[in-house]
Parts: structure tokens; C-alpha cells; sequence
């Protein structure tokens, strides 16, 4: 993984303060049970324009907010208001290359008693270099035996703090056994997700994806495809349940994620998808993917928020 936990500062009990000054309590809820929620967002450096722009920061501070409601918590903080702390610790850490986000709103309370029924919860963010976490040529993965949660267990859409414990166990198996990663099954047989990221499958010259309710993050990198397979390559849409077997026979398969970006599949479980090369649509929504979030394509410039 090209990056390195170097941040210096940290938005932390309302204020920005040292990184070292941002800790929490052994005691804390959120350390004990897992009970916060966070987010995954980027800012892309233009190395041409010497410029940094964060990629759709107001969905990802609203999906934050609308998560944490799952734990109990209403964070006080606006969207546009989380928006200028991340830009006046992004202008502080001053990092000229592309730069991981990392919102957390947690239980801070130490009451052991009270796991979702405090008042005591605050809103963290920190910031630090990130690139490629994958090869962007492509990857080889398979299937996990291990199982998605369910929404009535510990819901994925949440991006709760206690439910990477899954995905924890996944990736380092996938991984143990040779693969990049791992795509994950639901309860009821259908693939739902990847390690941390979403994923889309193109048949029949169709972008397909699996439907909300088979457990998977409502993605805003998986929103952002959708709107350029559709707008930019006039590709139809579809949402639906996939089993595993279509996966083989797929003509293309991809991810899509905060840190995942546009990763080409390349095969599943040793079978090659297709030719066992990126495929087509994989390659164009990938370049106008980037060309978007480094802000070179203004049509979409209402998804950036340049930090000034």
C-alpha cells in the first residue's frame, strides 16, 4: 500500500490540535465495543495544475451523518461545516500528493453501561497521504468463506466501526492464500461486496451491480460509475442480485471505492475474466474517472471542492 500514517494535526474535541494531542480514553466506548461510524474520502492532487481537489465531500459528510443516526447519534456539525475543517486541516498538513480523509464520529463516553445511550460523542477527522492501494492494471481475487453481515445484524451501509472486523478477516485470508482480495457472499448466496469496496460486473454490455438490500455500502464512487457509464458511454444501468457463477462468465468485472478507485478484476477464483485483461469499459470509465477528480474535465465540477 503506497502511503504512510504521517499526519501532523487532527480536528478532535472541537478544536484542531497536534495529532499527538488527539487521544481517547482506554475506557471509551468506542475503543471497547466498536460503536462509532466512519468515512473514506480523497482529495486528488493535480500535479499540472498544483492543485487539490476532495472528491464529492458534501455526500460523503451527509452519508456520515445519516450513518451515525444508526448508532443514535446526531452529529451537530453540518456537511459544509465538516467540509471547511477538512479544508483547513488539508491546507495545514499541506501535502502536495493525493491525500485519505478520514472522518470518525465515536462514543467517547467511558460509562461501559451506556454502549448507544450516552450523550457523550464527538466528531474526529485526520488526514494523510495515500496512493494506489491496488495495482490499476488489474487484480486477481476469489471468493471468501467467510460471510457478509447482515442488515439486521450490524449493518454494512453504516461503515460501523465494529463491522471491519469482517472485513478484516477477509482481506488477511485472501491475501494468506495469494489473491489481492476477496468478493463476499450474503447469507442468502448472492456476492455482495469486496474487502472494503464495491463491485461491477458488465455482461452483455450492461454495467450491472448488486441492489442495496444484498448488504452492501451505498458507495458514492459506485454512484459516481453509474452517472458516467450512463452519461459518457450510454450504457444501461442494472441492479439486481448476482450469484457466483455469473462472475465467471462475466465480460468484465471491476471495483470501485474511496481507496479502491477503478481496479480492474482480473480473474476470480483462477478462472480469467474474459480475456483476462481490463476490459473496455473497465479502461474508459477508469481515465474519465480520474480526469474528473483531478479536475480536468469541468463538466462534473460540481463534484470537487478545491482546497484554496
Amino acid at each position: 500500500m503506497a502511503y504512510t500514517l504521517d499526519a501532523k494535526w487532527a480536528f478532535f474535541e472541537g478544536k484542531i490540535v497536534p495529532i499527538e494531542q488527539a487521544n481517547v480514553n482506554i475506557r471509551s466506548c468506542i475503543l471497547q465495543y466498536g460503536t462509532g461510524v466512519f468515512e473514506g474520502i480523497r482529495a486528488y492532487w493535480n500535479e499540472e495544475q498544483k492543485k487539490k481537489y476532495i472528491f464529492r465531500a458534501k455526500e460523503h459528510f451527509l452519508r456520515l451523518k445519516d450513518n451515525a443516526k444508526l448508532l443514535l447519534m446526531d452529529i451537530k456539525y453540518s456537511p459544509e461545516e465538516l467540509t471547511d475543517i477538512t479544508l483547513e486541516l488539508l491546507k495545514k498538513e499541506n501535502y502536495l500528493e493525493t491525500t485519505y480523509i478520514r472522518p470518525l464520529a465515536y462514543y467517547s463516553s467511558i460509562d461501559l453501561r451506556e454502549k448507544l445511550n450516552s450523550d457523550q460523542y464527538d466528531v474526529s477527522i485526520f488526514t494523510y497521504p495515500m496512493g494506489d492501494i491496488f495495482n490499476l492494471n488489474g487484480i486477481n481475487i476469489c471468493m471468501s468463506s467467510w460471510l457478509r453481515c447482515s442488515d439486521n445484524m450490524i449493518p454494512p451501509r453504516g461503515k460501523i466501526i465494529g463491522n471491519y472486523v469482517n472485513i478484516s478477516l477477509i482481506n488477511y485470508d485472501a491475501k494468506k492464500s495469494g489473491y489481492d482480495d476477496a468478493l463476499i457472499m450474503t447469507i442468502d448466496g448472492h456476492v455482495s461486496e469486496g474487502a472494503g469496496q464495491n463491485f461491477v460486473m458488465v455482461r452483455k454490455n450492461k454495467l450491472v451491480s448488486p441492489p442495496v438490500s444484498d448488504e452492501i455500502l451505498e458507495g458514492i464512487t459506485l454512484d459516481s460509475v453509474t452517472d458516467i457509464a450512463k452519461q459518457e458511454l450510454g450504457m444501461d444501468i442494472e441492479r439486481r442480485s448476482i450469484d457466483r457463477t455469473e462472475l465467471y462468465q462475466a465480460e468484465e468485472i471491476f471495483y470501485c471505492g474511496t481507496g479502491a478507485q477503478i481496479t480492474p478484476i482480473l480473474s476470480v477464483d483462477h478462472r480469467k475474466i474474459a480475456d483476462g485483461a481490463p476490459g473496455k469499459y473497465t479502461k474508459q470509465i477508469q481515465k474519465i474517472y480520474f480526469d474528473i477528480v483531478k479536475g480536468k474535465n469541468s463538466k462534473y465540477a460540481d463534484w470537487l471542492t478545491e482546497v484554496r
